[in-house]
C-alpha cells in the first residue's frame, strides 16, 4: 500500500503542486488536503495518514498550534517559507520530525524527506539545520537558557554526576523530545542517544523516561527508585 500523506497549506497552488508531485510516485498518495490547522486536524483524525506536510503560517489555527495534536496522529514534516530559528526550535519541541524550507530542496529531495519521516528519520534543509546548530551552540554556551535552575534541570548535574553532554541530553528529554529529535538537535546518531540515555538512567537510578524527568526536575528524591 502506498504511504498516505495529508497536505496542510493555505496556498491552493502550493497544495496542487505538492499533490501532483506526490501522486506521481508509485509508493505515495495524497489522503487529504487542508487549508488551515483546524481542518488538518479534522482530516487527520478522519483519514489517519502516514505523514503530514504542515505549513507554519496559515489563517485561523496555524501550523504551530496544530502541530502537537497532529504529531500524536502521524509523523509531521514542516514544509514552509518560514526559516526563523525560534520557529524551527519550537517545531521540533512540539513534535515535528523534520523541517523543510521552500526553495532549499529539489522535488526528489522532498519525496525522500516524506519517506524518511514516515520511517522515523529526521530531515532538514540547510537553513533549518543551521538554526538547530545555532540553538545547540547557544545552549552549550548558556545551558541555563534552556532549562532554568529554578526548574531543576542542569542544577542537578553535580548531584547525579552527569557529564555536560549527558546533562544536555537529559534537558532535551525533559523538554519532551524523542530520541530521533534529540539526535537531530545534537547532530549525533540515535544509537549514541540511546547510549547516553542508558548511562543517564543508571546515574539517576531510573528505569523510565517519566521517572528520570521527575528526578531531574527535582520532583523525586535522590536515591529513591520509583516505578512506572
Amino acid at each position: 500500500m502506498p504511504l498516505r500523506v495529508l497536505i496542510a497549506d493555505d496556498n491552493p497552488v502550493v497544495r496542487a503542486g505538492l499533490a501532483a508531485l506526490l501522486t506521481a510516485q508509485p509508493d505515495l498518495t495524497v489522503a487529504a488536503e487542508a487549508a488551515d490547522g483546524r481542518e488538518a486536524l479534522r482530516l487527520a483524525r478522519a483519514h489517519r495518514p502516514d505523514a503530514v506536510l504542515l505549513d507554519v503560517r496559515m489563517p485561523g489555527v496555524d501550523g504551530i498550534s496544530a502541530l502537537p495534536h497532529l504529531a500524536q496522529l502521524a509523523p509531521v514534516l514542516m514544509l514552509t517559507y518560514c526559516r526563523e530559528p525560534e520557529v524551527v526550535r519550537e517545531s521540533l519541541l512540539l513534535g515535528a520530525g523534520g523541517y523543510l524550507v521552500h526553495g532549499e530542496f529539489t522535488p526528489d529531495q522532498l519525496v525522500g524527506a516524506v519517506r524518511d519521516v514516515c520511517e522515523g528519520r529526521a530531515n532538514f534543509t540547510a537553513s533549518a539545520a543551521s538554526a538547530v546548530l545555532a540553538e545547540l551552540r547557544s545552549h552549550s554556551s548558556q545551558p541555563q537558557r534552556y532549562m532554568p535552575q529554578s526548574q531543576g534541570g542542569s542544577a542537578n548535574q553535580p548531584l547525579y554526576g552527569l557529564s555536560s553532554r549527558e546533562a544536555e541530553v537529559m534537558d532535551l528529554i525533559a523538554s519532551g523530545m524523542s530520541n530521533q529529535q534529540i539526535a537531530a538537535t545534537c547532530f549525533i546518531s540515535e544509537k549514541t542517544v540511546k547510549n547516553h540515555i542508558n548511562r543517564i538512567f543508571a546515574k539517576l537510578q531510573s528505569t523510565t523516561r517519566s521517572e528520570a524527568i521527575a528526578r531531574w526536575l527535582g520532583t523525586a528524591r535522590p536515591g529513591v527508585t520509583g516505578h512506572g
